[in-house]
């Protein structure tokens, strides 16, 4: 695999098949799909609740029931019961476009007109379809609805412009519909029984009367394009809201039979789906812009405004880097959006605001993307000053001045800055100094300029004497070293300077060699890397200023470069598909992959723990993990493969299937215990000295040793009161004081229980035998496997295993003899087995500690006087001592790193 195996991919909210909306409850849900996977949102804050697993292709429709999804995908349909899937529907041979939800069956239909009706109760049994439709050969489907209160009768468009009606439960077509010369690209049902909405290519919205065949109006989009999504509003208002290729929203009044508001910007891009919420004025859109939107009908001017929304990337990012300790990452894009992507909660990601496009377009009667800055070329930031100033500075395409952000407001900063203002040239390079004060920018026409990141005010030129400016010709690169002392830049003709930061003078300068593309400068070991149009990497000793490593190995242009957060490592990707990491201590490649698409752009966490790409044409951005630090691998050339390229599938959407397991079946279909499994005793083979913790609620482990103290507490202050009278159909026997007294159960074999005084010993030995703590207990000994018992102790409440335990209690002061013969000692024995067993494996560590000192208390005294169980307790102990001890010293350990670490910052 290499050092960094695929993790997962963020910044992917939908795509362009239509979302799937269900109501549970009082909550909302809507699927939609991204990429080979599909996602659930719950609607009420548009947070994610679920991801489904990768499917082998891309998914081609969607549909939902309750805790089922239905995914279509190439000429199959997975069924999924939440993210694991229950069954696979294999019947067509053609490709799979629509799904539609019927009651207790889903309708799917593929591009050659074959109509498949399934049944999905009981699914385990029932994968074949019920029914099977053929239609015309000369109509294609591209929709399907129900009209409401037509039973067992569906209503499918065709490209070629005709709408038919057919009836499911007899297979027969019932009717034609004339149809309007244009391909029908959706069609839906509205809340006036008979009529339907229908909108075709030529952005025509026909509203129609199916019973009689019966136009009852039409309207028409003023912008080209197709209707693409159409909804009824059920509020009691007269509204239609339809979407089209163009991203524009219209909402129609039905009664006034006229446009009554416009959503221009609504979507970037041609929108998939359109839905009404019920009786609320709140309507949902999906686009293939990678973006839902929720708006609400609420302003007193009749206009739709936005509610929420959820969005990513609409076009490739193409820069991204690291922020606040690795648990961000800023990303910029060819969509001219500047974007925040949280690594641990995708909730928290967003996009950085500039200055309320919106209103101002909405002002200016302009679109937001006239308003837009050009997308972002390169950018830096700084995390020091994120409270005090702006702290991240960008430099944009073909822009002669660069922007200020701040981060901590997330939006774009008060001043701009713009150098050379006399002879203004487009700003190609910038960085921003250790201290957070100065950002130097560089400009196409070899200018170099700081400024002052509080004020935006110069602060100086870095002028090279003989020429006047600092380069001849364009600054591809900037950067400053960690103390303020030296500021290096490097032109496009090869030439690389180094400079006086404060006092902007000239030190030295040197030749590449060649064209330079792009710099690096690692502030911790004082290294540059320059990238050269001969696909060479060169590392250059700024302070003895001598190139001191040369890497080739690339066969394309070189798109990034990334330093560790150490200095020891050099990632660089290229156009060629491949990512090679270089280790610069000893000069040589030690890893290389290569994934189908092409990576534009990378950044390593400064933990080292993850790896951020892009690529092309892929609106995500994918995170990588290093197998080096979770894996716990003592040596990092035993999972790399040093000069040869291995090849590798990009990461999913979801990361519990990860890039391998999308052709695995065990990874889709298994059950999540055997994951869980397989994943624990990995982890257990490469770690030996891992100590586990059982994951359990704390409250259950620690209530073990404090049963007591809870028994004292909820003892009850009075007696229970007798009965005044018992229901009539128990047994009871007479007595002399006239209570009613209950039978006394019978004993189950007389023959084994000819005295009565014996009937308690005999129904407590017939207790020990049917309880299910000692059928695990007997049988995981005999297997020498405790693991099922130990599923079935974790599972029981506290006071559950207390009782257990006191069943196998002995209170007489019996001799050794004695003791030997009782059943209760065999039991005692093997619960001594079974804590040897889990303490030498150190599972469930806390879990066994407290189970173990309840055990003590119970059966410490039968221990002491029995010496078959002695010899037992003392292997147990001298186990649990060698294991305590480790434990413990792991800690010393720990505690000594933090101190150091912690004093060493000051």
């Amino acid at each position: 695999m290499g050092i960094f195996e695929p993790y997962r991919a963020v910044g992917y909210i939908t795509s362009g098949v239509p979302f799937s909306v269900q109501r549970l409850g009082t909550e909302t849900f809507v699927t939609v799909s991204v990429g080979k996977t599909f996602q659930i949102y719950n609607c009420s804050k548009l947070n994610l609740m679920l991801v489904g697993p990768q499917l082998p292709k891309k998914i081609r429709a969607l549909a939902s029931y309750r805790d089922f999804t239905f995914a279509a995908y190439g000429t199959d349909i997975a069924v999924f019961k939440r993210a694991h899937q229950v069954a696979n529907w294999s019947r067509h041979n053609a490709k799979v476009n629509l799904l539609l939800l019927f009651g207790d069956h889903i309708l799917s239909v593929d591009v050659d007109g074959n109509v498949f009706i399934w049944g999905f109760k009981g699914i385990e049994d029932n994968l074949a379809p019920i029914g099977h439709i053929k239609l015309d050969g000369k109509f294609t489907p591209t929709c399907i609805m129900h009209p409401d209160t037509y039973l067992n009768k569906v209503l499918i468009g065709s490209q070629e412009g005709s709408l038919e009606l057919w009836n499911i439960s007899t297979k027969k077509k019932l009717y034609a519909f004339k149809g309007w010369n244009s391909e029908i690209c959706s069609c839906v049902s509205s809340p006036a029984l008979d009529v339907i909405a229908v909108g075709c290519a030529d952005g025509t919205i026909h509203v129609h009367n199916i019973r009689y065949d019966e136009e009852v109006v039409t309207f028409k989009h003023s912008a080209r394009g197709s209707v693409t999504a159409l909804s009824f509003s059920t509020d009691g208002q007269p509204l239609l809201a339809s979407g089209g290729s163009s991203g524009v929203i219209s909402v129609w009044n039905l009664e006034k039979k006229r446009l009554q508001s416009v959503i221009r910007e609504a979507h970037e891009s041609s929108i998939i789906s359109l839905h009404f919420f019920a009786n609320e004025p709140v309507l949902m859109s999906s686009s293939v812009d990678n973006s839902i939107k929720m708006w609400i009908f609420d302003t007193s001017d009749g206009d739709f405004r936005l509610l929420r929304f959820r969005s990513g990337h609409s076009a490739p990012p193409h820069c991204i880097r690291y922020y606040a300790n690795g648990r961000h990452i800023l990303s910029a894009g060819q969509d001219r959006a500047f974007r925040l992507f949280s690594v641990i909660q995708d909730q928290q990601s967003r996009e950085l605001s500039q200055k309320h496009i919106s209103k101002r377009a909405k002002k200016l009667r302009m679109k937001e993307e006239e308003l837009k800055l050009k997308p972002v070329i390169a950018f830096d930031c700084a995390e020091i000053r994120e409270r005090d100033w702006c702290n991240v500075v960008t430099c944009h395409m073909d822009t002669e001045q660069a922007y200020v952000w701040r981060l901590q407001n997330f939006v774009l900063g008060e001043h701009i800055l713009r150098p050379c203002p006399e002879n203004p040239t487009a700003v190609k390079a910038c960085a921003i100094s250790a201290c957070g004060n100065f950002a130097v920018l560089g400009t196409a026409g070899g200018w170099i300029e700081r400024f002052n990141l509080q004020s935006g005010i110069s602060r100086g030129s870095y002028l090279d004497m003989s020429m006047r400016r600092a380069h001849d010709g364009e600054v591809v690169g900037v950067a400053c070293d960690s103390t303020n002392t030296l500021m290096i830049s490097a032109g496009y003709h090869g030439d690389i300077k180094v400079w006086d930061f404060k006092g902007r003078e000239l030190k030295s300068t040197w030749e590449s060699g060649g064209a330079i593309v792009k710099i690096v400068y690692n502030r911790l070991n004082g290294l540059l890397a320059i990238v050269t149009d001969d696909l060479l990497i060169t590392l250059f000793d700024v302070v003895a200023l001598r190139m001191v490593r040369k890497f080739e190995g690339h066969t394309d242009r070189i798109t990034d470069l990334c330093f560790s957060e150490d200095g020891k490592w050099l990632l660089s990707s290229s156009m060629d598909g491949s990512l090679r990491i270089w280790d610069v201590v000893l000069a040589r490649q030690i890893d290389a992959i290569r994934v189908d698409v092409s990576i534009t752009a990378l950044s390593l966490s400064p933990n080292m723990d993850v790896l951020a790409t892009t690529h092309v044409d892929q609106n995500g951005v994918y995170l990588w993990v290093n197998r080096s630090i979770f894996s716990g691998a003592a040596n990092v050339d035993s999972l790399a493969s040093g000069k040869e390229v291995v090849n590798v599938k990009l990461p999913s959407i979801s990361a519990a299937g990860g890039s391998e397991a999308e052709n695995s079946d065990e990874h889709v279909v298994g059950s999540s215990k055997s994951q869980d499994i397989s994943v624990s005793s990995t982890f257990i083979e490469q770690i030996p000295e891992l100590v586990t913790l059982s994951l359990l609620p704390k409250s259950q482990w620690q209530s073990l040793f404090n049963l007591d103290i809870i028994k004292a507490r909820n003892k009850p202050i009075e007696p229970p009161k007798k009965p005044k009278a018992a229901p009539f159909f128990l047994p009871s026997i007479p007595s002399p004081s006239g209570e009613i007294l209950l039978k006394p159960s019978e004993p189950a074999n007389e023959e084994d229980d000819p005295k009565g005084n014996e009937v308690g010993k005999n129904d407590r030995k017939l207790d020990m035998r049917q309880s299910q703590f000692l059928q695990l207990l007997q049988s995981s000994a005999d297997m020498k496997n405790f693991s099922a018992f130990n599923n079935y102790v974790k599972g029981v409440s506290p006071s559950t295993l207390d009782s257990e335990l006191r069943m196998l209690q002995i209170f007489e002061d019996e001799n050794q003899k004695e003791l030997d013969g009782r059943p209760e000692i065999i039991w005692i024995e093997l619960l001594l087995d079974y804590f040897i067993h889990e303490i030498s494996c150190r599972n469930n560590f806390e879990f066994i500690q407290a189970l173990f000192r309840l055990f003590l208390k119970i059966h410490g005294e039968t221990i002491r006087c029995d010496s078959k169980l002695q010899d037992k307790a003392k292997k147990l102990l001298e186990i649990q001592s060698e294991v305590w001890q480790r434990v413990d010293t792991l800690f010393q350990r720990t505690r000594c790193m933090v101190t150091f670490l912690s004093n060493s910052q000051f």
